[in-house]
């Protein structure tokens, strides 16, 4: 395990070889056989989830949680919770409002799970540097929380009622500034914004609805001292020359982009980046072998800037 070494990989930097990130998640739960709905609601068992995938996966870094539902429910989305998955969303209090008219307040320490995650962090944290393995914090991207928010109108919104989609976008984009100093504080040396519904849309729609709304965010990282991350989903190369041009230190992408490509834009733009052990093809489905593809991709990634991590 060396955490020095993925941040350094995040921010671009020659590594000896690729650091492994698992994003673990509520596989986290299924490692120490508690169900998922469960596990996400106590703290003692959320450490004790990330401690054991650290160990048994001999990480280089693992997010405390990877659940983009903690911003919305902190605002008051209600949720559906699943024994074997994260939760979701079914409450959307912008359908039909702005935020300001529906009288949204922003996350605050004891509003959510935020105190779940304080407390998870304060067991996991010690054990995590004597791993020596970083803590990953993730934040919701501003327009999956604006999805939370306000509905699947919001992708229709972008093009149909455009000022409606910057209230909630710049709210969104305050909630996640909000979030990623909750997970600075937490002592997280990695925070990843995570948009993955935001590969669903033009390059245009990026600039004008993604790249001013992560700003906050990015700005609330960087100034703490910690390593900024943007993940992306899904097949992104429209909007991926956007990505790299966000202030943050690298990004991270899925199984459906082509390695090579990633690589050589990464590093025109001096950029970490992670990826791409195939999540479906290979570790899920078995399709592919996984060592075959993890071969490929450490091949493709190299030993400058590259994370290995599932696609």
């Amino acid at each position: 395990m060396a955490k020095q070494k993925f941040i350094d990989a995040v921010r671009g930097k020659r590594t000896e070889n690729a650091p492994w990130v698992p994003y673990a998640g509520v596989h986290c739960a299924f490692l120490i056989d508690e169900p998922a709905d469960k596990y996400l609601q106590d703290p003692e068992l959320l450490a004790k989830g990330v401690v054991e995938t650290a160990k048994r996966y001999k990480a280089d870094g693992i997010p405390l949680v990877f659940d983009l539902s903690i911003e919305a429910h902190s605002m008051g989305c209600e949720l559906n919770w699943w024994p074997d998955n994260v939760p979701s969303v079914t409450s959307h209090p912008c359908a039909d409002k702005t935020p300001e008219e529906a009288g949204l307040i922003m996350p605050a320490k004891d509003s959510g799970r935020w105190p779940v995650l304080f407390e998870a962090a304060r067991i996991v944290k010690p054990q995590l540097d004597e791993l020596d393995c970083a803590l990953i914090g993730g934040i919701c991207g501003p327009l999956t929380l604006g999805s939370h928010l306000a509905g699947v109108r919001i992708f229709t919104d972008v093009y149909k009622n455009k000022d409606f989609v910057h209230a909630v976008m710049d709210w969104a984009g305050k909630a996640g500034a909000v979030a990623a100093g909750f997970y600075a504080e937490m002592g997280c040396e990695v925070i990843a914004i995570i948009d993955p519904v935001s590969s669903q849309i033009k390059s245009e729609t990026f600039k004008e609805f993604v790249s001013p709304y992560v700003k906050p965010a990015i700005e609330v990282i960087n100034n703490a001292g910690c390593t900024s991350d943007f993940f992306i989903c899904g097949n992104a190369t429209k909007v991926l020359a956007d990505v790299c041009e966000l202030d943050t230190h690298g990004f991270a992408i899925d199984e459906q982009l082509n390695m090579n490509f990633v690589r050589d834009l990464a590093m025109k733009y001096g950029k970490g980046f992670g990826g791409n052990l195939k999540l479906t093809l290979a570790l899920s489905l078995g399709l592919l072998s996984p060592r075959e593809d993890a071969i490929v991709s450490l091949a493709a990634g190299g030993h400058t800037g590259f994370t290995f991590a599932p696609g």
